[in-house]
């Protein structure tokens, strides 16, 4: 089942990256933005509008399956692992700077998510343990 989790993160992860980037090139082939029917036809005439739609319905349904199987505390915190990406991703497609304050935050996003995990590991019984209850009398 760990297996499953860290696919399915990642593919979260891919998924959620791919929207922002697509986004953020969305926003500049439509600038400048005027918020009027020619605007929104520079939108809506570039693909990469159509790569942010692709990632959300992505990213809803692995979201839906990993909660499906997953629990919320360490889900919630591994579905923003996507900041680290996109941070790493907007330095070479649009030349962002990396400041110590990113490498900062991206290194205590990956320390939290690896913690939660850790306490969920430590916290959750295994099927060993409930198999032991099951079949052990009650006192």
């Amino acid at each position: 089942m760990r297996y499953f989790y860290i696919i399915g993160f990642l593919i979260l992860m891919s998924f959620d990256t791919l929207t922002q980037i697509s986004f953020k090139m969305a926003s500049i082939h439509a600038m400048p933005i005027t918020f009027d029917l020619d605007w929104l036809l520079r939108v809506f005439s570039h693909p990469w509008i159509y790569g942010a739609f692709f990632g959300y319905i992505g990213a809803f349904f692995t979201w839906m399956t990993l909660l499906k199987h997953a629990p919320i505390g360490p889900a919630f915190a591994a579905s923003h692992l996507e900041l680290v990406s996109i941070s790493i991703l907007s330095i070479w497609l649009f030349n962002e700077p990396m400041t110590l304050a990113k490498m900062l935050g991206a290194a205590f996003i990956i320390l939290g998510v690896i913690m939660l995990a850790r306490d969920e590991d430590a916290t959750t019984p295994t099927e060993s343990d409930e198999r032991t209850q099951s079949t052990s009398p009650s006192s």
